[in-house]
């Protein structure tokens, strides 16, 4: 349990849980080159069809860990190698054909917006809070905050975030599109129930995904995350050629037979 992010894979669903709790799973060193590492083998294991993200602690992810950064970093090239290490972990994410949900329970803040918003879908807290804060310490947004806040929220909503020292509430995160749901738990529940009342919605997503077509699934995740990298008429074209590939898989064959069997039974 020592190990900086632990990883396992049952019936389909990978499992990658930032394992820093008392660090508010801060990236270090460690922790960044061990999410590049763990990712790229989720993706790549033909037995995962569906990935979960959590946490252990109080918190998702506080971002950078700033007291590592302040003793034995170095040099602003050493920050930018280090993120550049995260950075590959993101793109395994984002870049996949394989859904990603999220579990982020307690706070969410700096990097840590940017390693949420790898999934895509994502459940918090009824007691979350999610915010950027870099310019607090007088630092600027990595980890995928710029290219993918303003996409998922409007680029207004991404700036008022960024340029003020503001944490969006539960509610506000909901409302803004920033994450799917937030979860409460069982009236006068402390925060760690809480955390496992999350955790146990979003395995509830993903078995969602690996009970149905999660190959489609996944290829769908794949055509809207990939879509900013084609002109219009470019994306139309995928959509099409990605439609005639997935028809002819085994499960679309079974699946397209059976609603036109129960249609044919409704129609009598």
């Amino acid at each position: 349990m020592t190990d900086p992010i632990l990883f396992t894979v049952d019936q389909g669903l990978a499992r990658l849980t930032l394992n820093r709790p008392a660090s508010l799973n801060a990236f270090d060193a460690d922790l960044a080159h061990a999410w590049r590492d763990v990712t790229a083998e989720a993706v790549a294991r033909d037995d995962v069809r569906a990935i979960l993200l959590d946490a252990n602690g109080r918190a998702f992810c506080a971002g950078g860990d700033v007291l590592a950064m302040a003793s034995g970093m170095g040099s602003g090239e050493d920050i930018t190698a280090l993120a550049h290490v995260i950075n590959e972990g993101i793109l395994s994410l984002t870049t996949s054909s394989i859904p990603v949900v999220a579990a982020a329970h307690g706070t969410t803040a700096g990097g840590g917006l940017g390693i949420l918003m790898c999934s895509d879908y994502a459940v918090i807290g009824a007691g979350s809070r999610i915010g950027s804060l870099y310019a607090n310490i007088g630092l600027t947004p990595d980890l995928s905050v710029t290219a993918q806040l303003a996409r998922a929220i409007g680029e207004r909503r991404a700036l008022q975030l960024v340029l003020q020292d503001r944490m969006l509430s539960a509610d506000e995160a909901v409302e803004w599109g920033l994450v799917a749901e937030a979860v409460a738990g069982a009236e006068g529940a402390d925060a760690e129930a809480e955390a496992e009342a999350v955790r146990e919605r979003a395995e509830q997503v993903a078995r969602f995904w690996l009970k149905g077509a999660s190959g489609a699934y996944g290829q769908a995740k794949r055509l809207i995350r990939s879509q900013p990298a084609r002109t219009f008429a470019e994306q139309v074209a995928e959509e099409a050629r990605s439609i005639g590939e997935a028809f002819d898989t085994p499960d679309a064959k079974v699946r397209v037979a059976a609603f036109a069997a129960a249609s044919s039974k409704s129609a009598r």
